[in-house]
């Protein structure tokens, strides 16, 4: 019998079952099919610490002072990653050169600094670029961008290594990771739970529920309703590898995107454009999607129009509309922790794994941030 359970092999699983049994704690990590393959390992690998600007359009002022809080996450979790590879001695293939946020127009670069005063107030560092100083410093950038903010802190990070590695550490120190291993039900005891998968039944005295798009599934076993969860299908795009063009990650404010380069000269191309289903239920590429997204991506770096896709590709990804996490334990269910990040998981797993491994033991995690906004609700 393990300490703790924690269901889900994607970053913010392993990661969490890592940070367990770095701190001694016997921890069994089940997943239903292999480690990274679901949207962990399905990303496009952007490490994200602005405020994201479509819901501050759309949801206005107001939503972006319930989200502030969690810029502070992002930042902390940034940090972590910046230690990461000493820590798990893997090159994880991090780059922090700065995201740069872009406009096509005066009235879309006032919505900018209208988001700035919030990203601020939160301590975010955060430069403001007038036309002549952003094509300075991204003149792969099309004329007609006339500014935008641009945040050292952001990059990006190879989505293919981390939760493996997090993985192997894991094991090194100790945890118990269950491959293939489908949970059927989850029942309470009175020292704990019993978890019965397809090969047997595990038991332990704490759950952590990291299991992405499916959390509110597995929480539903126990009859916790996590209605604010709710999954997506999103696609991505990769290009040829090509010569050093965009060392940046860019996002525009006219449409989805997210746009950066790899370590092997590959260009990924998303932002969020909507996948659909196909007819097994399974994400499949949406061409409409594909078509627009690339349009788009072509108007901000014309040089993406000699440049061939390889590659699109589907996946689910997990959000709430609040775009707030759920980190913790569920009131009226003691020893049973979610550990849910929605939206830009990726980027927030490290943090967010480091805090709900604290807390499962009763400690105050190692964090100069009030969790109170993220704790799940009574």
């Amino acid at each position: 019998m393990s300490d703790v359970i924690v269901i889900g092999g994607g970053l913010t699983g392993c990661a969490t079952a890592y940070y367990l049994a770095t701190d001694g704690v016997p921890v069994t990590l089940v997943e239903r099919s292999d480690l990274n393959t679901l949207a962990s390992g399905s990303n496009a690998g952007s490490l994200h610490a602005q405020i994201p600007h479509d819901p501050f359009i759309n949801k206005g002022e107001d939503w972006a002072r319930i989200f502030s809080p969690t810029i502070g996450l992002l930042s902390r979790s940034i940090e972590m990653w910046r230690d990461l590879p000493r820590v798990l001695g893997v090159d994880l293939e991090v780059s922090l050169k700065g995201g740069l946020l872009v406009a096509p127009n005066a009235q879309q670069m006032r919505d900018i600094e209208r988001k700035v005063v919030f990203e601020r107030e939160q301590g975010l560092k955060i430069d403001l670029l007038d036309r002549a100083a952003l094509h300075s410093l991204a003149p792969y950038l099309a004329d007609h961008i006339v500014g935008g903010a641009f945040c050292s802190d952001e990059g990006k990070a190879n989505p293919f290594l981390v939760a493996p590695a997090f993985a192997t550490a894991a094991e090194r120190a100790g945890a118990t990771i269950l491959r293939h291993t489908t949970v059927e039900a989850i029942a309470r005891e009175r020292d704990g739970f019993a978890v019965a998968t397809n090969k047997g039944v595990l038991k332990a005295a704490r759950i952590v529920d990291a299991a992405g798009a499916e959390t509110a599934d597995i929480a539903a076993m126990l009859g916790i309703d996590l209605a604010d969860v709710q999954r997506f299908p999103i696609q991505v795009s990769a290009t040829e590898q090509v010569g050093a063009l965009v060392p940046h990650l860019v996002y525009f404010t006219g449409e989805k995107l997210t746009l950066k380069q790899n370590g092997a000269g590959t260009i990924l191309i998303g932002g969020g454009w909507p996948a659909r289903y196909g007819r097994h239920g399974n994400p499949v590429a949406d061409p409409d999607s594909l078509a627009r997204n690339l349009a788009v991506a072509v108007q901000v770096v014309p040089a993406l129009a000699d440049i061939r896709i390889v590659r699109t590709w589907a996946a689910i990804v997990n959000g709430t509309d609040d775009w707030k996490p759920i980190l913790g334990e569920i009131p009226g269910m003691p020893g049973f922790f979610v550990n849910f990040f929605p939206w830009m998981g990726f980027t927030a797993g490290p943090i967010a794994a480091r805090i709900v491994a604290s807390l499962v033991q009763g400690a105050t995690p190692p964090v100069d941030v009030d969790l109170r906004p993220f704790l799940p609700k009574q």
